[in-house]
């Protein structure tokens, strides 16, 4: 799984981001202002996506620090799109940039882009969970080397269970995870018959689960993911 560096100091936006690229298959560190950003770095990440503006520095600056120590790729978050700004931001050395406000679907393909630039997008772009390998690159799912067709909104409930592995989801949290795919309205009901669809494709025993568990009066947990 790639592990994204999120340095951005409006928390609300964070969120957001955090959640919607942990949808996406990323791992996700985030930082709200630039001194805990120079602390994080000395760990090693895929990507690192800059706020320029930060409360005590600027995304400029970690830039420089990034590209000083080795070859993470950097995407810039930005409010302001004038040439001096986004020139400036990639002769330091920034891969890409994007101009706020943006919709998550052209981030993810920038940061996917960027990656393949690298050659950071194909080895790590599989999550594995028993038997189950999940290509996100391909929105692809095997069973011990044996392809298993899924609906659109089966392998989007399956992307979600696996990028919180061994975290216990509510029936509320998957379903908004959920609720646009396809344009299909999922209500609760629905959601059971989903789960129990795609327990008949990917566990052994489908009465028994050892792979998407239901966690009584909470919600389902999915087993510990490889990567």
């Amino acid at each position: 799984m790639n592990k994204l560096l999120l340095v951005e100091d409006d928390q609300t936006i964070a969120l957001g981001l955090e959640y919607s690229l942990k949808q996406e298959g990323f791992s996700v560190k985030v930082c709200h202002d630039l001194a805990t950003a120079q602390q994080a770095i000395r760990e090693p990440f895929a990507l690192a996506i800059l706020d320029l503006s930060l409360p005590d520095g600027s995304g400029y600056d970690l830039c420089r620090q990034i590209k000083a120590t080795g070859d993470m790729p950097v995407i810039f978050l930005t409010a302001n799109d004038d040439e001096v700004s986004v020139v400036m931001g990639l002769d330091m050395g920034a891969d890409d940039y994007i101009t706020k406000p943006f919709r998550i679907r052209e981030l993810v393909s920038r940061i996917k882009t960027v990656l393949r630039r690298y050659g950071k997008g194909k080895d790590e772009s599989s999550l594995e969970v028993g038997p189950i390998r999940i290509n996100t690159a391909q929105a692809k799912v095997y069973k011990a080397d044996r392809e298993i067709l899924l609906t659109a909104l089966e392998y989007r409930l399956l992307l979600i269970l696996a990028t919180n592995g061994g975290q216990v989801l509510s029936r509320s949290q998957i379903l908004e995870g959920i609720w646009d795919v396809g344009s299909d309205f999922v209500n609760d009901n629905t959601l059971t018959v989903y789960i129990k669809r795609l327990r008949e494709k990917i566990e052994d025993d489908p009465q028994n689960p050892e792979i998407i568990r239901t966690v009584r009066g909470l919600g389902y947990q999915m087993a510990e993911v490889r990567t």
